[in-house]
């Protein structure tokens, strides 16, 4: 409550809190081994904005172990079919109700419509939007784009969280140094090795991600360093860093930076997806049918700064609930057949660089103008080139033959301009949405809404 200043559902924080040890047990029988300390208990870590340590991990690499556990169990059901390589390009909606999807076979560039009882979105943030980030290539926001152009209510888009360490390596792409890492003692320094953080907040380098990104930003401003340092060498002995943080050691390694001799130089990286599509906790929707789990989603939980380590927690209880209230319902629920995709016109690309060219331009502009401290001249640009590329980019569209890579690119162009008309619209600073023009908070909170059209 306290990190997402004033915008937490408390009911929803409340109702998400209450069923964790329910859905870390499920987690647990389904094969997740959380790690333990020599006593047999739970190892609890701490991470930025926790008063207490509360982390269950699988070293420094819980998601990762959690996601490949359930795609094992998902392997084994017979009432499952899964198709890899295939990209959902929109939904089909009428009267804002969800019949299924168009998706692209990748393989064959054949576009097939999936028609469904209901529909459940679950495609991560939009990472991508921005230069440096600590998502995979795959974020760029396609679920909240597609559930935009279904008619879907889009909240809080502004509050887009920058994670303070993404290892600086020209050949790293995205690695991201866990948050655990400070928990356990390590510190940030300028690269003449002073330590910074005492002087932006009390809690110094466990202080909440928002207020460590600015702070390392405003360092790397002043100084006009490319980087700080994360040192844990300094403090804790080679055994422990191995064995606490394997996944960190051997990536840094592999770029031959020694972790157990050496600090980590690191730079803020877009990390986390605040907003998204309004739902409830069980996914529901304002599109009939239509579900939206995970990142995808604003059920409330996270508020203006997502408190850290709470979003897989938010996407088991979602996922639950929404696995329950589909159970009750999904025996009287009918499928709607739709109409094949139309070509149209569309011929085959000969101008793909349009793609690159455009895709580079976004998040270039996204992160020096709607990036960890914004100026409302800034976001005017911003709203100004994006108008620009989404009218080069719908035209390009519809002229040419769909692929994944526009796809995507047109998902991201989309929520690009959602983010800059929503932080726009926020005339304060609040949470990770920082505005040197309006730098005190409001004393009425609410929530940024966006519909379409504009």
């Amino acid at each position: 409550m306290i990190a997402g200043n004033g915008l937490c559902d408390e009911n929803v924080v409340r109702r998400i809190i209450t069923q964790a040890p329910q859905r870390i047990k499920d987690l647990v029988n389904l094969g997740v081994e959380f790690d333990r300390n020599k006593n047999g208990d739970y190892d609890l870590g701490k991470e930025g904005g926790h008063s207490k340590r509360r982390i269950l991990h699988v070293n420094d690499q819980t998601g990762q172990n959690i996601e490949n556990t359930l795609v094992n169990v998902v392997k084994k059901l017979n009432n499952v079919e899964i198709k890899e390589y295939w990209c959902a390009i929109n939904l089909f909606e009428s009267n804002l109700k969800c019949h299924g999807a168009y998706v692209l076979d990748q393989e064959n560039q054949e576009i097939h419509n999936i028609a469904a009882t209901s529909t459940i979105l679950a495609t991560g943030g939009a990472g991508k939007i921005y230069l440096y980030t600590t998502n995979p290539d795959i974020a760029s926001g396609d679920g909240i784009a597609m559930a935009y152009r279904g008619g879907a209510t889009i909240k809080n888009m502004e509050f887009y969280q920058f994670h303070p360490t993404c290892l600086y390596h020209p050949y790293a792409k995205s690695f991201l140094i866990t948050e655990a890492m400070r928990g356990e003692g390590a510190i940030l320094k300028d690269i003449r090795g002073n330590e910074f953080m005492g002087n932006y907040h009390p809690q110094k380098d466990l202080a909440p991600r928002d207020i460590v990104s600015r702070a390392i930003d405003a360092e790397l401003k002043r100084s006009g360093d490319d980087y700080v340092y994360l040192d844990i060498a300094s403090y804790r002995s080679p055994e422990f860093i191995k064995d606490h943080f394997p996944g960190v050691y051997n990536t840094c390694l592999h770029f031959n930076i020694d972790i157990t001799e050496d600090p980590i130089p690191v730079v803020p990286a877009a990390h986390y997806c605040c907003g998204g599509v309004k739902t409830e906790i069980n996914g529901t929707t304002d599109v009939k049918n239509l579900f939206v789990i995970g990142e995808s989603a604003c059920t409330g939980l996270h508020g203006a700064n997502r408190l850290a380590s709470n979003s897989l927690l938010e996407s088991l209880v979602s996922a639950f609930e929404c696995a329950n209230h589909l159970a009750e319902k999904i025996l009287n629920l009918k499928i709607k057949e739709f109409k094949s995709w139309e070509p149209g016109n569309a011929v085959p690309s000969t101008e793909a660089v349009v793609i690159s060219q455009n895709w580079d331009e976004i998040r270039r502009f996204m992160w020096n103008y709607v990036g960890i401290v914004r100026t409302d001249l800034r976001l005017q640009r911003a709203k100004k080139r994006i108008n620009l590329l989404q009218d080069e980019i719908d035209q390009y569209y519809w002229d040419f033959k769909i692929e994944k890579n526009l796809v995507e690119l047109r998902n991201l162009a989309t929520v690009a301009k959602i983010i800059i008309v929503s932080a726009i619209s926020r005339k304060e600073s609040r949470g990770i949405h920082f505005n040197v023009d309006h730098p005190n908070q409001s004393k009425k909170s609410r929530s940024t809404i966006i519909r379409r059209p504009w």
